[in-house]
């Protein structure tokens, strides 16, 4: 028997060589394809949008970093292997024998590495081309950057804008692929030295035969060094971009210490470097290799020590005047990356009288007040103009527009189709993908319009869309790219889709535009069918023909992700009326960076920011899917660098059509974030910074939690059409208030316009510190305190329904402040709201009524606020005409005791309304009750 068997036997069968081997292609073949497939779905989808070369540019752009990154990876790391192996070859051992069942198998090492690395090398390779190829944004930006941006120059290193945006960026990420790589392959000699004999070497048992190994170990090591040395010499200009407690980039310590303090680490770095190198090249010896380490050592801790010693006893002491020229350099930068120059500053006195409102000279404003709270709106409109369960609202977007010649504040919802809400029963690939294929129309009411059931004043509603006003139509009211647009459907097949419920039939139609992927012959339409995972209907449905059409990523930010996947999209598109009657979407785009120098971070989302520019609106067709990207900022230097790369995908602002560019919008998402960092670097005198003497925060406000119950929350951005003060006439801006940090009183405003020449800047109005101005919640209070109010509303809590109570809102007008608050109604078993108050205040003067009217005339023409309509008014009139109606046609007139129990009641509710505003809650309680007994008389005579 011999003393050990070869591994593998030497007549092993080849048949299992040959399955493995089969089974590697089959996979190669099935995964390749649907990549393949993939990438040819893709194409026709990108050509489809007239964006083909973009597909191409993209592709090539992330192909070539892959190949560049996979093959140079795989270079160096089966190199660096294969010559190890070489420097090793003496010393490694032919084989090694295990035991496996009482039986010795001998395994040969050198082919077992071998193949071991080749396959290691290849997974790694791919793997790191795949991880490049993911960040292809950063180097391509870094291939392709302008050559200025701007002029911006940071004042520490004295480098270009360009360096931080774009070479920075990527010098980073090769620095860290590189780093990464000399680790790798480091691990990779410490291995070879350790099954070559380190062990000895290790144990201090030193001789000739155990020498040779440190060579390969010394190169590896010179290589991590000088990697380690590049990473620390970057990491010198990342100091820029730290945050600390008060202020965020380089500080005193940083420039007098650290930064020179990194550089000699670096030297020494280099010189360790330059040891192990010689260390390789002479007698190899283990103990050289840590003197390689000491230098860069002993000047990291020396460093460490000196910046700890300047930063207790020399910064701190003295902080002020130390971090000075350090916080004016934040403030400069920061400011401007996010845009504060596009921001001027005005006085307002934020008067407290009725007289200061102006009502006369701001009746543009006052017209046009926003007492529909979108959630209330949504609410409403689902249950009055859904007309079909598989009908939906998304959302409620603000706009303006022209209405018989006039510019109103409008908001408008899209009736979506909702694929989920069908019944059951229809839940099949026809209806799903051939009929039930979009939605229609959109609503449109005034922000302030009622009916006096408390309900929207629709100027767009139904199906098909009627319109009440003038001018005003939607020619081709059928959605089929929206928010909820979340799957496939193919159109122009011999199957008519569904258009609208039209009575006891539904009105039909057939798709007319030009968008989608033309499915063309069987061998695309199975190609197509196997990438969208249709391949059971699609090649054998016989409503499908060649000029069907696929329509794919119907979902608007699905879409636009797509396309463009390198900028941040504004999460909340909304819906626009063309000129011509056509719908579209706009959304906002924008472009981020966290590597400007000397800006302060702050978080958008899951990202960590501190540049952010509004560069670009994307058009989106309702119909044919049209997307176009439109540049509106042309001094943003990361736009310019994809306008490069990308030529054919971006547009100039002045090539969108004029019905589209009078809907633009100061962005949400934008001025949010302006506003939580104008809180802080409004202040420009480092001390006042320093000090945070006069910082703030966006005005907090009463909002309604999950369960319903309230919760005091951040305010979110208001449009409001206006007319600013100084201003000739009104603008449609986005306006939020400031409160100082910690306290509920306003200290200001922000504005963003969004109307000519003005659009994308912005305007913030100081109130006077000396002046006590009432904030959000402190307005709140009031109307809680209000008696009658209070009263009301509790009463309306109890009798079946809930208060729902709208947003409030602060705004300008005049020189003073006016807040608005829409109060409904709601029924416990409808989820209907009805608007049944609004609530009116100045700083020191609070008016309500039913209406809108009502509560103006009650707060600047001093009538008296009252939860209802005058019962004299209201009610005396149709009497008579019911009397009159009623001798003429020889009916019998009211009884008088019953006009004396209407009589009564009103009494009873105007004693009731009068004791709740003294505060005598216990008699209101009485009036109450007799209100009751007086109803329900009237209740009795009626049956």
């Amino acid at each position: 028997m011999p003393e050990s068997i070869d591994w593998p036997p030497p007549h092993a069968p080849r048949r299992r060589r040959s399955l493995l081997l089969i089974l590697a292609v089959l996979a190669g073949i099935y995964f390749g394809g649907r990549t393949a497939l993939s990438f040819y779905v893709d194409e026709l989808w990108f050509g489809s949008l007239g964006y083909a070369d973009v597909f191409w540019k993209s592709l090539s752009v992330q192909w070539g970093i892959f190949a560049a990154f996979t093959a140079a990876t795989f270079f160096i790391l089966y190199g660096s292997f294969r010559f190890l192996q070489r420097a090793h070859l003496a010393d490694l051992p032919s084989g090694h024998t295990i035991v496996i069942g009482g039986q010795p198998l001998k395994l040969p090492v050198e082919p077992v590495l071998r193949v071991i690395a080749l396959v290691a090398s290849l997974v790694i390779a791919a793997a790191t081309g795949a991880g490049m190829m993911a960040e292809w944004p950063t180097l391509a930006l870094f291939w392709y950057a302008p050559g200025s941006a701007g002029g911006v120059v940071d004042p520490i290193f004295g480098k270009p804008l360009n360096f931080f945006l774009f070479a920075l960026p990527a010098w980073q990420l090769i620095a860290g692929w590189l780093l990464t790589l000399a680790v790798i392959t480091c691990v990779l000699a410490a291995f070879f030295v350790f099954i070559t004999g380190g062990s000895r070497v290790l144990a201090g048992r030193l001789s000739r035969s155990v020498l040779l190994p440190w060579r390969g170990l010394s190169i590896t090591f010179a290589f991590l060094l000088l990697m380690v040395a590049v990473r620390v010499y970057l990491s010198r200009f990342e100091r820029l971009f730290e945050d600390h407690t008060i202020f965020g980039g380089v500080t005193y310590t940083d420039a007098h210490v650290i930064l020179t303090g990194m550089l000699v680490v670096c030297v020494a770095l280099v010189l360790g470097a330059v040891i192990a190198g010689v260390n390789a090249v002479r007698e190899p010896r283990g103990r050289w290799l840590v003197a390689a380490i000491l230098p860069a050592a002993v000047c990291y801790v020396a460093l460490q020590a000196i910046a700890w010693y300047v930063s207790s006893f020399i910064v701190k002491p003295n902080e002020l005047v130390r971090e000075q020229p350090y916080i004016a350099h934040n403030i400069e930068l920061t400011r401007q990356a996010y845009g504060f120059n596009r921001i001027s500053q005005r006085e307002f006195p934020a008067e407290t009288t009725v007289a200061a409102a102006d009502a006369a000279n701001n009746q543009a404003t006052l017209q046009n007040i926003r007492l529909w709270d979108w959630r209330a709106l949504q609410d409403t409109l689902r249950q009055i103009q859904e007309i079909r369960t598989y009908y939906d609202f998304p959302d409620i977007d603000i706009d303006r527009y022209d209405v018989d010649g006039t510019t109103r504040e409008v908001m408008l919802a899209t009736r979506e189709l909702n694929v989920e809400k069908l019944p059951e029963s229809s839940r099949n690939w026809i209806n799903e993908k051939l009929i039930y294929t979009h939605g229609y129309g959109i609503t449109m009411n005034p922000v302030n319009g009622f009916t006096p059931e408390g309900l929207p004043t629709l100027m767009l509603s139904n199906m098909p869309v009627q319109s009440t006003v003038r001018g005003l139509a939607v020619t081709r009211p059928e959605i089929y790219f929206g928010e909820l647009t979340n799957t496939d459907v193919y159109v122009k097949t011999r199957q008519k889709e569904f258009n609208y419920p039209q009575g006891a039939s539904n009105s039909l139609t057939s798709y007319e535009g030009s968008g989608g992927i033309v499915l063309g012959g069987f061998l695309r339409r199975i190609a197509i069918a196997l990438d969208r995972d249709d391949l059971a209907k699609l090649p054998f449905s016989d409503d499908v023909n060649q000029d069907s059409r696929l329509l794919m990523r119907r979902n608007l930010r699905d879409r636009v992700s797509t396309l463009v996947p390198f900028l941040t999209y504004d999460p909340d598109p909304y819906i626009v009326l063309g000129d011509d009657g056509r719908l579209s979407w706009i959304m906002d785009g924008f472009t981020l960076s966290e590597s400007y120098p000397y800006s302060t971070h702050y978080r958008l989302g899951d990202d960590l920011i501190n540049y952010m520019r509004n560069s670009v609106k994307v058009v989106i067709d309702a119909y044919d899917g049209t997307t176009t990207f439109y540049v509106f900022d042309t001094e943003d230097p990361i736009i310019a660098a994809y306008r490069r790369i990308f030529p054919s995908l971006f547009k100039d602002a002045s090539a969108m059509p004029p019905g589209l560019r009078k809907h633009v919008r100061y962005p949400e998402m934008l001025l949010k974030l302006q506003a939580e960092a104008y809180g802080l670097y409004h202040m420009t005198d480092p001390e006042a910074f320093y000090n945070r003497e006069d910082l703030w925060t966006v005005a907090s406000e009463v909002g309604m939690a999950e369960g319903g119950t309230q919760t005091t929350q951040a305010m979110q951005p208001n449009f409001v059409l206006m007319k600013l003060p100084d201003e000739t006439g009104e603008e449609f801006v986005e306006i939020l208030p400031f409160t100082p940090a910690n306290r509920n009183n306003l200290i200001g405003w922000i504005a963003g316009r969004s109307d000519g020449a003005q659009y994308g800047t912005s305007v913030v109005y100081n109130f006077p510190k000396t002046k006590l101005v009432d904030g959000p919640l402190q307005i709140e209070a009031r109307i809680d305190q209000n008696a009658q109010l209070s009263g009301q509303l509790t009463l309306w809590n109890q009798q079946g329904s809930h208060v729902r109570r709208g947003a409030l809102l602060v705004i300008p007008t005049g020189r003073a402040l006016l807040y608005a608050e829409p109060i409904y109604l709601q029924a416990e078993r409808s989820p209907m709201p009805e608007l049944r108050l609004v609530v009116l205040a100045l700083q020191d003067r609070l008016a309500y009524g039913p209406t809108f009217e009502s509560a103006m005339a009650a707060l600047f023409g001093g009538a008296a606020s009252s939860m209802t309509a005058p019962i004299t008014n209201s009610a005396a009139a149709p009497a008579e005409g019911v009397r009159g109606a009623s001798a003429s046609n020889g009916l019998p007139q009211p009884a008088p005791d019953l006009n004396a129990l209407i009589a009564e009641a009103a009494k009873d509710l105007a004693e009731y309304q009068r004791l709740t505003a003294e505060g005598k809650l216990g008699e209101a309680g009485q009036k109450l009750e007799e209100l009751k007994r007086a109803l329900d008389k009237l209740n009795a005579r009626q049956k």
